[in-house]
C-alpha cells in the first residue's frame, strides 16, 4: 500500500503541470500583432493590447487553461465595450508563446505582463485591475498579493488547483492556493461565478469572497456555467464591472 501511494504521488508530482496546463494548439497565427514580452524565467511571452481610449483603467487579463487570447475575444469585447482598456497574455506553451506551463512560469509570464504594463505602457499600478479567469485566478491572486494594483476580478476561479478536483488531499502539497492568499488581498474584489458551473463548484467563489481583506463585491449568474459565463451574463456582467470601477475609484479616495 504505501508504495503504491509513493507510486501515486510521484505520478501526481510529474503530471500535475501537464493536468492543469493542457495547452491547446493555437488559434492565432504569429503575426506582427502580437506583442512578445520577455520573462524572468527565459520564456517569450505573446500578448495583445487592446485600448479603449475613453478608459481610466487597464485589465490585465489571465485566461483558462483550454484557450489561448485567440479564443477569448469575446471576453475581450465586452471588458472592453464596459470601459476598460485590457492587456492579455497566453501561458508558456499557449498560442505564440514558449517554454511549457507551471506555476512558476505562470507567475513569472504575468510578471512580464505586469511590467509592460507599468513600464512600456507607463500606466500607473493603481490604474491596473487583473482579471483572472479558473486557472487564470492562480497568478492574477498571487500577483495581487506581490504588486500594487487597483482591483482584483475572479471568474470562475478556485480555492486551489487540487480542490477544484477533489477535497480530499491526495497530493503533498497544492498548487495556486488561492483561498491563503486572498486574506492578504487588501484592494477591491469582485467575485463572478457561474450558479451552474459544474466544472468549478460555485462554493469556491463564494469562499474566496468571505475570504478577501478588502471591499467585495459580487455576481452570481443563474444560469451560467463555467465557459458560458459572458454570454449567459451578457449586460448583467458589462454593468457589474461598470459597477467595480465605481468601487475601486471609491476605495483610492478612502484614507
Amino acid at each position: 500500500m504505501t508504495l503504491c501511494y509513493a507510486l501515486v504521488l510521484v505520478l501526481g508530482a510529474c503530471c500535475s503541470d501537464r493536468l492543469i496546463f493542457p495547452a491547446p494548439a493555437s488559434s492565432y497565427d504569429d503575426s506582427p500583432g502580437i506583442i512578445k514580452l520577455k520573462a524572468a524565467d527565459g520564456n517569450t511571452i505573446a500578448a495583445r493590447y487592446f485600448e479603449n481610449p475613453a478608459a481610466t483603467y487597464t485589465i490585465l487579463h489571465s485566461h483558462g487553461n483550454g484557450e489561448d487570447i485567440g479564443r477569448c475575444k469575446v471576453a475581450y469585447d465586452t471588458i472592453r465595450s464596459a470601459g476598460f482598456n485590457v492587456l492579455a497574455y497566453d501561458y508558456p506553451g499557449y498560442g505564440a508563446s514558449t517554454g511549457s506551463a507551471s506555476e512558476s512560469s505562470v507567475y513569472a509570464s504575468i510578471d512580464a505582463a505586469y511590467d509592460y504594463l507599468t513600464g512600456t505602457l507607463a500606466i500607473p499600478p493603481e490604474r491596473i485591475i487583473l482579471y483572472g479567469r479558473s486557472v487564470g485566478s492562480g497568478p492574477s491572486v498571487d500577483l495581487a498579493t506581490r504588486r500594487p494594483v487597483a482591483g482584483l476580478v475572479l471568474e470562475g476561479a478556485f480555492t486551489s488547483a487540487y480542490k477544484a478536483v477533489t477535497r480530499i488531499a491526495l497530493f503533498p502539497g497544492d498548487r495556486f492556493e488561492n483561498l491563503k492568499k486572498m486574506p492578504g488581498i487588501k484592494c477591491p474584489v469582485l467575485v463572478i461565478h457561474g450558479q451552474r458551473d459544474c466544472i468549478i463548484s460555485p462554493s469556491h467563489g463564494r469562499k474566496l469572497a468571505e475570504a478577501a481583506g478588502g471591499p467585495v463585491s459580487t455576481l452570481w449568474v443563474e444560469k451560467a456555467g463555467h465557459n458560458n459565463l459572458t454570454s449567459v451574463a451578457g449586460e448583467s456582467l458589462k454593468k457589474s464591472l461598470q459597477d467595480f470601477e465605481a468601487l475601486v475609484k471609491a476605495a483610492a479616495k478612502s484614507p
